[in-house]
């Protein structure tokens, strides 16, 4: 807003004729010029922001915007028509106010929900402080530009990786709560909690009925999914709506709908319309069902099935152990029946055998040895004979030491007088040298 110096005209301390007394008394504070000077001591008066609020608003040029009408009043003979003018994605609106001839030059008939275009003037009224659109034209949005721009919005949602595979979350076996965003007293709550306690009569529901079509249909739902995924002891989140029209289906298409699906950390179900129908929530939830029936037997297993698998898994490990147990007293019979376990001291007789036929060939082999030794110590005992000299002794021969204890090997070796010793074969005698 621009801030504008105030009227003088309009100013409470102006004079209030020009023949005012010259020993009036002097002029009040000129108001403050801008905003940001006002204080509790120099306000404005409401007439001179009413009047600043109105010459901003003025300078605004006429604007196309976009909304869903929710409230709509034509009176029949009324020349002026009103609608209220909701934004998809946020709880906010704007009031619009046109000739009754525009709204009946639309290319479509308006009703409350339909998705609208307006050419606007913003307006404000000073008298009541209120602000309107003054519309001159009402374009409605076909369903052919709304599924364009659901396409569009899928291939950006897409290029995000908002559908990847790999971000879906598998869905709990046995949820023990299952949380609900339905709408009131559907038949789609109905598909839901009747078949699923069919399946498993001890599941419990946490149930949020919100609107699932119209303005508040996006706001309501989001609301719905943050407050169950907030929930710890929720296992699994189901989205239901019966079919229904393309138009009543756009909300789970919307933006922020599918983002704050795509936000949930707990695994989310979509179970939106009939098979054919595929809005992007499906597309991002972890789970797509083709109808609420269809979600009811996906969250929870079915009980008659679970106990027949039960039975069949009890029947098959029986008969696995029975096979095992067979198999394992086959090869125990076996293996008693071989002669080791049957006469086990026929081991003992084997290696008795053994031994003892090994001890025999040692003693023979120990025998053999020491007569081979017994013959070589006669041989080299002879030889050491031969060679002694005590048998050149026996021969008739003797050894004659000296004084000295040498030999004597010739007569000059000796002198008269010395004494010798003779050693015989039989003995020893001792002599003198003459």
């Amino acid at each position: 807003m621009t801030d504008r110096p105030a009227d003088p005209a309009a100013s409470p301390g102006s004079p209030s004729s020009p023949a005012a007394s010259p020993a009036a008394p002097a002029q009040p504070t000129p108001l403050p010029v801008r905003a940001l000077d006002t204080s509790a001591e120099h306000p404005w008066p409401v007439r001179l922001l009413s009047s600043k609020i109105t010459a901003y608003i003025d300078r605004m040029s006429p604007v196309w915007v976009e909304g869903q009408v929710v409230q709509l009043n034509r009176r029949p003979g009324a020349s002026m028509a009103f609608l209220t003018l909701r934004d998809t994605d946020a709880d906010m609106s704007l009031p619009v106010a046109a000739l009754a001839k525009v709204f009946e030059s639309a290319s479509t008939p308006l009703s409350e929900g339909a998705h609208v275009v307006v050419h606007a003037k913003p307006v404000f009224w000073p008298k009541r402080g209120s602000f309107q659109l003054q519309a001159s034209e009402v374009r409605t949005v076909g369903i052919g530009e709304l599924l364009a721009r659901i396409e569009h919005l899928k291939r950006i949602l897409a290029a995000e990786g908002l559908f990847d595979a790999d971000r879906k979350v598998p869905l709990p076996f046995l949820p023990a709560v299952v949380g609900l965003v339905c709408g009131r007293e559907s038949k789609a709550e109905h598909d839901v909690v009747v078949n699923a306690r069919a399946r498993w009569p001890q599941v419990r529901f946490e149930i949020r009925e919100v609107a699932v079509q119209g303005a508040s249909a996006v706001s309501q739902v989001s609301a719905a999914i943050a407050e169950l995924d907030a929930r710890p002891d929720v296992d699994v989140i189901v989205v239901a709506r019966g079919g229904g029209a393309v138009e009543d289906l756009l909300p789970f298409s919307n933006e922020t709908l599918v983002r704050a699906a795509a936000a949930c950390r707990t695994p989310l179900v979509s179970a939106i319309g009939h098979e054919t129908d595929t809005p992007l929530l499906d597309l991002v939830a972890d789970y797509r069902a083709s109808t609420p029936t269809d979600a009811a037997k996906r969250i929870v297993p079915d009980v008659g099935e679970e106990r027949a698998r039960v039975l069949q898994a009890r029947s098959r490990i029986r008969a696995a152990i029975t096979h095992q147990l067979q198999r394992e007293q086959s090869r125990l019979d076996s293996a008693r029946s071989r002669p080791v376990l049957a006469a086990p001291e026929t081991m003992i007789s084997t290696r008795e055998q053994q031994v003892l036929a090994a001890r025999d060939r040692a003693r023979r082999s120990l025998d053999a040895i020491l007569l081979r030794a017994h013959g070589e110590v006669d041989r080299l005992a002879a030889q050491v004979r031969a060679l002694s000299p005590a048998s050149t002794l026996e021969r008739g021969y003797a050894v004659v030491h000296g004084p000295d204890g040498g030999i004597v090997r010739s007569p000059d070796d000796v002198s008269p007088g010395d004494a010798l010793h003779v050693r015989l074969a039989n003995g020893a005698i001792d002599a003198t040298v003459r």
